[in-house]
């Protein structure tokens, strides 16, 4: 009579363990609905997204201090070629479209909401004149923009186009030489084959040759200074590539005459 309780007492305990059982096969079914329709809402919600942010570009925002690029006249060219909405623009294309002008030495182009491009642009600053149609910026690029008279008090350098760099560094190192003396570098050309030519402010060139540039050029100051400054007026060029003295050529004559 004792036992007949516990027998009850199991098939009760049995058939609470058998119920969480019985629901395995729906939960799976809750969990991928749930997951369809929380798939849809995020769908539909991407959407709308995607077309609130693709939307037709309103304004072109040029950034960026400028002193020879119009900075309306690229907005205005650029939106002649904004073809799609913001988010289906080819960036790159816009980009090599800025920086197809010769005083664009950067550009970056953005996206902005409200629908916008900004463009960060950076504009070169000539530091020399490259030849006759040239203009170089501070790390020695060679760039063709339309020459416009007021380039013309910059220094004038010359040379093969890979050697840019050289020339303007020996550029720098002469000019507190020859500042020292009261002279002004205005150009300096570098021959295919290495030899020096220096041209000075007061229109004396000075052919230096490629060997011992500094010793040569620290004799040419000092004969200068004591018996040729008074005559520069007269005087067209200078030519120091000779071991002792130098050889001048006046302006009212053909010929050279030894002046060391």
């Amino acid at each position: 009579m004792e036992t007949e309780p516990k027998r009850g007492a199991a098939r009760a305990s049995g058939s609470e363990a058998r119920e969480p059982d019985a629901d395995w096969y729906w939960r799976p079914l809750v969990l991928i609905t749930l997951l369809v329709v929380f798939a849809g809402i995020a769908s539909s919600a991407g959407r709308d997204l995607w077309r609130w942010l693709d939307r037709p570009v309103a304004e072109i925002q040029i950034a960026g201090a400028v002193r020879h690029l119009d900075k309306q006249a690229i907005a205005q060219a650029l939106a002649a070629n904004v073809d799609s909405t913001l988010l289906e623009l080819d960036l790159k294309r816009l980009r090599d479209q800025v920086i197809s002008d010769p005083w664009v030495h950067d550009a970056g182009i953005s996206r902005q909401w409200p629908p916008a491009l900004r463009v960060d642009v950076v504009e070169e600053v000539p530091v020399a004149r490259w030849g006759d149609k040239g203009l170089l910026n501070h790390q020695g690029d060679i760039f063709w923009p339309e020459l416009k008279p007021e380039y013309a008090s910059l220094p004038k350098l010359s040379g093969p186009a890979h050697e840019t760099v050289k020339i303007m560094e020996q550029f720098h190192d002469l000019t507190p030489m020859f500042a020292a003396n009261g002279l002004k570098l205005a150009g300096l050309t570098l021959e295919p084959r290495g030899a020096w030519t220096i041209d000075l402010s007061n229109g004396i060139r000075v052919v230096a040759g490629r060997d011992r540039l500094i010793p040569r050029l620290k004799r040419f100051l000092t004969v200068y200074q004591l018996r040729l400054s008074e005559r520069a007026a007269e005087i067209e060029q200078i030519d120091i590539r000779y071991t002792n003295g130098i050889a001048v050529k006046w302006r009212a004559e053909e010929t050279s005459e030894n002046a060391g």
